[in-house]
């Protein structure tokens, strides 16, 4: 199961809160139970129009399965200092949550 989470961050933030957001979105990635981890910025592809480059961050989590993956958005106690710490500096976040066609 894959996670793919787009991250709109706030105009104003100052410098240090976009190093807090950035740092603690990496620590996402080194959860002991995920299969990968992926944290990026938009590449620079060029401009098509299937191609939306208007995000700030991208956060792709693979988890073994729905169980890994329910645990963290319910218990996960890096999942949730995350939110703690960051919900302040995100305008909008969009989730896609992709399952394996078999």
């Amino acid at each position: 199961m894959l996670h793919n989470v787009y991250f709109w961050l706030k105009k104003d933030l100052s410098e240090e809160q976009r190093t807090t957001f950035e740092n603690e979105l990496i620590k996402l990635k080194e959860i002991p139970y995920l299969v990968h981890g992926f944290v990026g910025k938009p590449a620079p592809t060029p401009e098509r129009p299937v191609t939306d480059h208007s995000f700030d961050y991208s956060l792709l989590l693979h988890f073994k399965n729905l169980e890994d993956h329910d645990h963290y958005q319910t218990d996960c106690e890096h999942h949730t200092r995350f939110v703690q710490i960051c919900k302040p500096f995100f305008e909008r976040v969009v989730v896609y949550d992709t399952s394996p066609i078999h």
